[in-house]
């Protein structure tokens, strides 16, 4: 029977028998049958026969001085290079041969001298019939995997896509609808202010003009306490004139935060963008029950303007801070922070510069627990969390590294010490080729 020899090349044996007249017989008889044939005489020169060519399959003597079979097996098993390579152990019939111990050590057949050229031919082919096999096999799991991951990605993306169009049509929306009430409310609070003052102008008068009033207004005046209450009425206006000035600045934030009515990529200054998003996470950061105020540290660096895709960024941004606010929450919650500790303050810090290669970088580190080494190299993948069931989808992280790495040809990266926090950064050039 020869090989079948479909692969356009001459699979490579290598014969390992410490008697020459065995290696030159198996040598002519393989030869003959269209394999390519190398001989080691020993374990030694087999296993650097192997590292120099990797063969198909070896032919492997049991019964060899200084290390036998069994050793030479195993440790071809143990070299990554050698360990998938097919290994027929060789004895002959009157040896004592401990049979599964050869199978225990890697090997995948048996041959017993004498030997029969017919057999032994017939034993390699079906073994390197099974490598390829399982070769195959390896390539479409690989495929398969690839496939997979893609799969992911695009649903990922998908997700992203839909999530972006929604939240920037209700959040232009929502701006969209305050902003009107609120433009009516903070336009008419300069004229109530006016009319308020004018008021009190006349009621001044009256008192200059009639210093003794009637008993009924003596009375009045005295029950509504008339001089607290101009005084009051005046504070109150003010702090409704700032109250309604400040739902203004959260609705241009908003504005800001969407960019629903611009370009899909512009110029943008990262810092703007940087405080929108914190405008939008107030409520997270201010004191609970649980936990004192996170304080925000604002390192920045002179940055120029930034071409980008604005309103993806920004979501970046949003899921930083968020997670940077989640693992401060779960190190208070865990008990460890207590007064006097040296992690008692809660606070996320950003910083940002230009870096020696022309991009903006954009750090946000929090003084959470940490994330351990094991984990963080899964961050950016989709649907991986380490958060408790229900407090996160796994997406936040994946989105963000699409935007970063894919959309802006830049990098998102994550370093943490267990027990000390950990920071993420993300670097983009400063100008983008839109798409």
């Amino acid at each position: 029977m020869h090989l079948n020899q479909t692969n356009h090349h001459k699979k490579n044996i290598l014969v390992v028998d410490d008697t020459p007249d065995n290696l030159r017989l198996l040598s002519a008889m393989l030869t003959a049958q269209g394999f390519e044939v190398r001989k080691a005489l020993n374990g030694k020169m087999a296993l650097t026969a192997c590292q120099m060519i990797l063969p198909d399959v070896i032919l492997l003597d049991i019964n060899m001085p200084d290390m036998d079979g069994y050793q030479v097996c195993q440790l071809l098993k143990a070299d990554e290079k050698t360990c998938d390579v097919p290994v027929i152990f060789i004895s002959a019939l009157d040896d004592v041969v401990d049979k599964v111990k050869a199978f225990d050590v890697g090997g995948v057949d048996y041959i017993a001298k004498p030997f029969h050229g017919a057999e032994v031919v017939l034993r390699i082919e079906n073994q390197i019939n099974l490598r390829l096999l399982q070769v195959k096999l390896q390539e479409k799991n690989f495929l398969l995997q690839e496939a997979l991951d893609n799969l992911k990605a695009s649903q990922v993306q998908q997700i992203q896509n839909e999530k972006m169009v929604a939240l920037g049509q209700l959040v232009a929306g929502l701006a969209h609808e305050i902003n009107n009430p609120i433009s009516f409310i903070y336009g008419n609070l300069q004229y109530a202010g006016e009319y308020v003052q004018d008021l009190i102008n006349l009621i001044k008068a009256y008192q200059q003009e009639y210093p003794k009033t009637t008993p009924k207004i003596q009375q009045i005046a005295k029950d509504i306490d008339l001089n607290f209450l101009i005084t009051d009425l005046q504070n109150l206006i003010g702090a409704m004139y700032r109250g309604s000035d400040r739902i203004r600045e959260i609705v241009l934030a908003l504005q800001h935060f969407s960019r629903h009515d611009e370009a899909e990529i512009k110029r943008v200054n990262i810092h703007e963008d940087i405080e929108n998003t914190l405008v939008m996470l107030q409520h997270r950061l201010r004191e609970t029950g649980d936990r004192p105020t996170i304080v925000v540290v604002k390192d920045y660096g002179n940055l120029p303007l930034v071409t980008c895709y604005a309103s993806e960024l920004n979501q970046v941004f949003m899921h930083l801070l968020n997670n940077a606010i989640d693992a401060i929450e779960e190190r208070m919650g865990s008990g460890e922070w207590g007064v006097g500790n040296q992690f008692s303050t809660c606070q996320i810090r950003i910083y940002t510069e230009v870096t020696d290669l022309n991009m903006v970088k954009i750090a946000i580190a929090d003084n959470g627990p940490g994330i351990e080494e094991s984990l963080r190299s899964r961050l950016f993948d989709p649907f991986f969390t380490t958060k408790a069931v229900g407090k996160g989808s796994g997406l936040g992280l994946s989105i963000s590294y699409q935007i970063i790495v894919q959309k802006h040809r830049g990098n998102i990266t994550c370093t943490s010490t267990v027990g000390k926090g950990a920071e993420f950064a993300i670097e983009i050039p400063i100008e983008q080729q839109e798409r």
